[in-house]
């Protein structure tokens, strides 16, 4: 019995060393600002941007910025899968190539999931403490954000 535990207990850390092999190409521009970012098409005062990159950018743009452990399988795929599922629904380095209609939607989304703390997720502010929104920061985003959605209404 020992030895096929053992023998299960190698084929597992092989398998497990095997997928340390996979390692799929990171969500960076390295730095690069297209002019369809959303900082680029807004005026976005310093204490905004700074709330939206600890926050919003990591799964949210083109440039995530990836803890130690996104290098270690499976870890990596999970967190991939979640970054292309947020830049999916909503990607701030690509906000420009939305249509009036879909920025005013994403934007509205944004303050309706900000009111209810749907975002940023439980799941990410469990290891990302400082991503998780206070209070202020809440009155911050929403009220700015609601700012530039009145601004794209009255400009079309």
């Amino acid at each position: 019995m020992k030895k096929i535990f053992k023998k299960i207990v190698v084929v597992i850390l092989i398998l497990f060393l095997l997928m340390q092999l996979y390692q799929p190409s990171p969500n960076l521009d390295y730095g690069k600002v297209l002019p369809e970012n959303f900082t680029k098409l807004y005026y976005v005062p310093m204490n905004v941007q700074t709330i939206l990159k600890t926050s919003c950018y990591d799964c949210h743009s083109n440039n995530t910025n990836y803890p130690w452990y996104s290098n270690l399988q499976p870890i990596r795929f999970f967190m991939d899968g979640h970054i292309n599922e947020g830049k999916e629904n909503l990607n701030f380095s690509e906000f420009g190539n939305y249509s009036r209609r879909k920025k005013e939607n994403k934007l509205d989304r944004i303050i309706k999931q900000i009111k209810s703390d749907e975002m940023p997720l439980n799941s990410y502010t469990l290891i990302h403490k400082n991503a998780k929104l206070s209070d202020e920061n809440k009155i911050v985003l929403i009220h700015w954000m609601q700012e530039i959605k009145d601004s794209i209404s009255v400009k079309n």
